[in-house]
């Protein structure tokens, strides 16, 4: 009869939910890898939604670079600006620089500062009359045209308007090579390539 009754006891014991440790191990372990995965995941959503949110506002804005005195005629000068699209421990990194061309009157060519080869930073010699690359000997003309090197294009130019006797760029979107604003190099069925 011991046995008969044993037998009961293990089938009862097998029907209850059994508190052991590897059932509690178990649940111990789910919980943390939920805890593990929502942590991971907060930077990651905030990095796709951040970016979407941001654009609208700082990929559009004017940034101011002086008045229109400040630039004098014909000649080109450097300007160093605050880019709109930072975060503000951002420090030295967030700064910018461009180049101003003053044409005449309200007309400005505003040159982005990298090379159009490999995005080294071009330097202005006013004696010559023309921006060089110190990298790949990359040069271009006042105008930004391409004058010979490595770059297949002229320099990048930014939107620019004059508001209120200011000069404005709009520096949150980088000119590449298909905006309107690019110069490109006219390569015609006439002219043979230089490939």
């Amino acid at each position: 009869m011991n046995a008969a009754n044993e037998e009961d006891g293990r089938a009862e014991n097998a029907t209850q939910p059994v508190n052991s440790r590897r059932a509690f191990l178990f649940k111990l372990s789910v919980l943390l890898n939920g805890v593990v995965g929502a942590v991971l995941a907060v930077p990651i959503v905030g990095y796709i939604l951040g970016s979407a949110l941001k654009k609208g506002s700082s990929y559009s804005s004017w940034v101011a670079l002086g008045a229109i005195g400040e630039f004098p005629e014909g000649e080109t000068r450097l300007v160093d600006y605050r880019n709109p699209v930072t975060a503000p421990w951002d420090g030295q990194t967030g700064s910018a620089a461009c180049w101003v061309r003053h044409i005449s009157g309200e007309r400005f060519q505003v040159f982005a500062i990298n090379c159009a080869h490999l995005g080294c930073p071009v330097r202005w010699f006013p004696q010559s009359g023309l921006f060089m690359c110190p990298c790949h000997g990359g040069v271009y003309y006042s105008d930004g045209s391409r004058a010979s090197g490595p770059p297949e294009r002229g320099l990048f130019e930014y939107d620019y308007k004059v508001d209120r006797g200011n000069l404005l760029i709009k520096p949150g979107q980088m000119p590449t090579p298909g905006a309107p604003s690019a110069r490109l190099i006219d390569i015609s069925p006439r002219k043979p390539s230089c490939a």
